[in-house]
């Protein structure tokens, strides 16, 4: 068995990416910037927007902070991203799931400039991706995307089995791993919570990619031997063991499963940190403008 170190790899690329950034400054006089916008106090929320304001700091973009109170009216924060979407210094706009419940994320979504959403969940992005036109990418998967890269693992002609169909993670990875390249040339299997015999479409796979939000789902009598296991998961409960109070589980049962594995990605450490580098080189691309002029 071999750790997929999401530490290592998106260390070596966010060196890539400050250079990058670095050379941009020089020739543009000013550096990429993301902005994100939070509402209210989610302890996860603010952990994820903490670590990405961080490593924005890190390669060397600019990095501004929106936070809101669960009280925010969706026309005020629907209004705020319009404000946004004029701001020319503005190359990235994130808004943290989750919204409070009288905030419906679609809009959001749609409201948020498809050139600016360096997330990848806009319908414009998804559906040029589904094409395999130039797109951002969602973040997720074009980490882990970047992980088999880092790692030359050969994909053609493996079964991949998605567990998940979110729009954020399942679905996108289930387009990106058929796709003719490398990662990619799989035959994939798209498995959701409604999937029948679902234990026995996993086991069949050569990859695993397990993104559907519930503790140790994957055990290791649905994996086969030698089977490649992405963990998407990041499952958060209240733990004495920890001095944040808190432990990160993933949707696979790691001490079972990976013996059985030849590559895993752990949690935390691996997928999380890949999903960062992603958006990173999203917000990137689109203050060079690679994807849209």
């Amino acid at each position: 068995m071999k750790l997929l170190d999401g530490k290592y790899v998106s260390e070596k690329v966010k060196i890539q990416i400050a250079e990058e950034a670095a050379e941009f400054l020089n020739k543009s006089g000013r550096k990429p910037h993301l902005v994100a916008i939070l509402v209210g106090n989610d302890g996860g929320s603010e952990t994820y927007v903490a670590s990405k304001m961080k490593n924005c700091e890190k390669v060397g973009f600019k990095s501004s902070l929106y936070r809101y109170d669960n009280s925010v009216t969706e026309a005020e924060l629907l209004a705020k991203i319009q404000e946004i979407n004029q701001d020319a210094d503005v190359d990235g706009l994130i808004v943290q799931l989750p919204l409070p419940k009288h905030i419906d994320p679609e809009k959001v979504t749609e409201t948020i400039d498809h050139r600016k959403d360096v997330d990848g969940f806009h319908p414009v992005n998804l559906g040029r991706m589904m094409r395999n036109l130039p797109c951002f990418i969602p973040a997720t998967p074009y980490g882990i995307m970047l992980m088999l890269q880092e790692y030359n693992i050969d994909t053609t002609g493996m079964h991949c089995v998605v567990v998940g169909r979110s729009n954020i993670v399942g679905s996108p990875m289930s387009i990106l791993m058929a796709r003719n390249a490398n990662p990619g040339n799989c035959t994939v299997t798209l498995t959701h919570s409604r999937t029948k015999d679902l234990k026995e479409q996993v086991l069949q796979a050569d990859i695993i990619i397990a993104a559907i939000g519930k503790k140790n789902f994957i055990t290791a009598d649905m994996v086969k031997p030698g089977a490649i296991i992405i963990d998407v998961g990041i499952n958060r409960e209240t733990s004495t063991e920890t001095k944040s109070g808190f432990k990160l589980y993933g949707d696979v049962d790691f001490e079972n499963v990976a013996p059985k594995a030849s590559y895993i990605t752990p949690v935390p450490g691996g997928v999380g940190l890949m999903t960062i580098v992603g958006l990173l080189k999203n917000t990137l691309a689109s203050a060079r403008k690679e994807i849209y002029s």
